[in-house]
């Protein structure tokens, strides 16, 4: 059992190990940078360096060599890990100066930095544990935050000094507050000017935000872990903005009425740029910031009757000075350069890549399972053109002329990297991970009145005509696909499907892709809205796939899948007769503000709303199988959703099964022989809650 495909899967964190990502490329295009891991079994991640004219790759900096052990993670870069679901070791992260030269990375919370050019790679002389390294555009000192303070040092090593620090215990600098970590994709708390003579630093204060007790019931013990956690309706981290000198000149920036900081952009293309929002989302503002004064300047704002989604790598400026931003026009999210649509519509851009004299982006056309790279060519030229060439989910780093190109697909394993000079194909970077053992066999389909977008696997050997018992497997919520045209998507579901299974997987409404419509649609109404969607197209697929035994039909999900996994045997038990619901938020007034307050409103404001999505009180209608799991350690869905639905299940005198994982948090188990004997544990339920042999 030792190579089984199971603990293959979690040895290689889901064939992911060995793939190369994070790639940077030099604005010269002669290297890109990138990480991967040595094998496809090896945790511990590597910067390497490709030679774009030769081909050749080197390693430019090996934990192994630089830390001579194990590593050791603080407290800090543990959470960081959590919020970006960083399961590798290793260098996960770096940052680099403008010519893409200097590179700086934190190992064990030691920062180092490595020249691409000259292959050196040295530690600094810093304070400890630190995260985040950054070095300035010019690559000649990098800032870097310790204790919750943002310090700076020389690229030599010399003159390590705080630039930055708390006044109490619930403050910090340099860092994002897990609201922007967690839900807004913002991983960062300074940002360099192009000079590196100042940096805009954030400023938190979580003195006003409730504290929750994490404990650890297999270690009664241990100290339970205290957390800020700001529950939809309580109040948010306080972010300010600061213009901080070198020099130790701190001028404090004018952030107006806005609670969210969203993001900032500092370039060469114009003055500094921050984004915000108000509390309901509603709006996104951009501002200019004078970093002589602090004074902002309004220059666009958008506003929506639900909400404003942000989109990574925007706002931006062009290297002509023109504002680079995402916008809702015609129902779709579309480019806006210089205030002027430049995307049609019908194209739903998704991320902002790369923003020069013309911007690299992504987007999904009329397949929302399909992501490609696109370039709007600039005001001269030929508007926008589509840079991937094969189906599937692609993404795309630049620097010059030389782009790197990542696809996806549904034909081959892994991701095929190409890197372009021009239009022209002159290498690739190689992916070391290993074969999965199995090849899904996939259909993608698009079903129902509503053209879900649905996948189905049958078992290995399926003989048409036989009935199989169903087994949905979705997320099914907002800012998450699982229907996608890449065959690494289907793995786990193929093996799912291997053990007597149909397995259906069904993107509904709320997921990205198909337009601001489609994704508003589950505004206020969680629990209707995405159930309605997975019986639709279970229905729909049936209606066409007689094999599937609508007798026997199952549900699992994790997360937001948990959620809609218990909501579907309590809601639905005419169609779904057992359940497995994991970290599942069973109510809402316990998750985060941001995420929760953004699709369900304030809950002091819309009372009905969250009583209408919350599952404790529909405890007393279970009458199909439910098995509740939650890790023990979740920060995220803290394990009392879990706890506080069999509690009301119990009072109810409603037969289910609770297990807890100690130990675990947001993510599931890693160590291969526990991640398979914890998926073997589930189908074993399953069959015996189906009655199926």
């Amino acid at each position: 059992m030792t190579n089984s495909f199971l603990r293959l899967q979690a040895r290689t964190q889901r064939f992911t190990l060995g793939t190369p990502r994070g790639f940077q490329v030099s604005p010269d295009g002669s290297r890109v940078l990138f990480l991967r891991s040595a094998s496809g079994e090896d945790r511990q991640h590597i910067l390497w360096k490709l030679d774009v004219t030769s081909g050749e790759e080197t390693r430019l900096a090996d934990p192994d060599v630089l830390l001579g052990g194990h590593e050791e993670l603080s407290p800090e870069e543990r959470a960081r890990r959590e919020r970006s679901r960083e399961q590798a070791g290793g260098v996960v992260g770096n940052a680099t100066d403008a010519d893409v030269r200097i590179a700086a990375f934190a190992l064990s919370g030691k920062v180092f930095v490595a020249d691409a050019v000259s292959g050196e790679v040295r530690e600094l002389a810093t304070e400890g544990p630190a995260i985040d390294p950054r070095p300035d555009p010019t690559g000649t000192h990098v800032a870097y935050v310790a204790g919750n303070a943002l310090r700076v040092v020389a690229v030599d090593g010399s003159g390590d000094r705080t630039l930055a620090e708390p006044d109490g215990p619930d403050q910090a600098c340099g860092v994002a507050e897990f609201i922007a970590a967690e839900e807004m994709g913002r991983a960062r708390g300074f940002w360099w000017s192009p000079d590196g003579t100042r940096l805009l630093v954030a400023f938190t204060d979580k003195s006003a935000v409730r504290r929750w007790h994490i404990a650890d019931p297999a270690n009664p013990d241990a100290e339970p872990n205290v957390v800020s956690y700001p529950a939809a309706g309580t109040d948010n981290v306080t972010v300010r903005l600061a213009v901080i000198g070198l020099d130790g000149s701190r001028v404090n920036v004018d952030r107006g009425e806005y609670e969210y900081f969203v993001t900032a952009h500092w370039s060469r293309g114009g003055p500094l740029l921050i984004a915000q929002q108000p509390r309901d989302q509603r709006r996104m503002e951009v501002r200019a910031v004078d970093a002589d004064t602090g004074a902002t300047t309004v220059l666009a704002e958008d506003s929506d009757d639900r909400w404003v989604e942000i989109v990574p790598g925007v706002p931006a400026w062009t290297a002509d000075e023109r504002l680079v931003r995402v916008a809702v026009s015609d129902g779709w999210n579309r480019l806006v350069v210089d205030g002027k649509e430049v995307t049609p519509p019908g194209l739903q851009v998704r991320s902002v890549l790369d923003v020069g004299t013309d911007v690299l982006f992504t987007a999904s056309a009329d397949d929302p399972t399909q992501v490609h790279v696109y370039r709007w060519a600039g005001w001269d030229a030929d508007g926008v053109t589509r840079v991937s060439t094969s189906d599937g989910v692609h993404g795309a780093a630049r620097g010059g002329d030389v782009t790197v190109l990542v696809a996806w697909s549904l034909e081959h394993a892994g991701p095929r990297v190409s890197v372009l000079r021009g239009g022209d194909v002159v290498g690739e970077v190689a992916s070391l991970a290993v074969e999965p053992p199995l090849t899904p066999n996939v259909r993608l389909m698009t079903v129902g009145e509503r053209d879900l977008r649905v996948a189905l696997l049958y078992p290995a050997g399926h003989q048409p005509g036989t009935k199989v018992p169903v087994l949905l497997d979705p997320y099914g919520g907002p800012h998450a696909q699982r229907v996608l045209s890449t065959r690494n998507s289907y793995l786990g579901a193929q093996w799912l499907a291997d053990q007597g299974f149909a397995v259906l997987i069904a993107d509904g409404r709320g997921t990205p892709g198909r337009g601001a419509e489609w994704e508003r649609e589950i505004a206020f109404d969680f629990a209707g809205a995405t159930l309605q969607d997975q019986v639709d197209a279970l229905q729909a697929v049936a209606a066409s796939e007689p094999d599937l035994d609508l007798s026997t039909v199952a549900i699992r999900g994790w997360s937001y899948g948990g959620y809609l996994s218990a909501l579907a045997v309590l809601r639905r038990p005419d169609v779904f007769h057992a359940a497995i619901a994991g970290a599942p938020v069973t109510e809402w007034r316990l998750y985060d503000t941001h995420y929760t307050e953004r699709y369900l409103g304030h809950p002091d404001e819309k009372p009905e709303v969250y009583d209408r999505n919350s599952l404790i009180d529909d405890a007393p209608g279970l009458d199909r199988p439910l098995l509740i799991i939650h890790g023990l350690a979740d920060d995220n869905v803290v394990v009392a959703h879990s706890v506080r639905l069999s509690a009301a299940l119990v009072a109810a005198g409603r037969p289910h099964a609770l297990l807890p994982l100690p130990g675990v948090t947001h993510m599931t188990p890693q160590d291969d022989e526990v991640a398979e004997n914890f998926m073997l544990m589930q189908i074993s339920w399953l069959r015996t809650a189906l009655g199926v042999a």
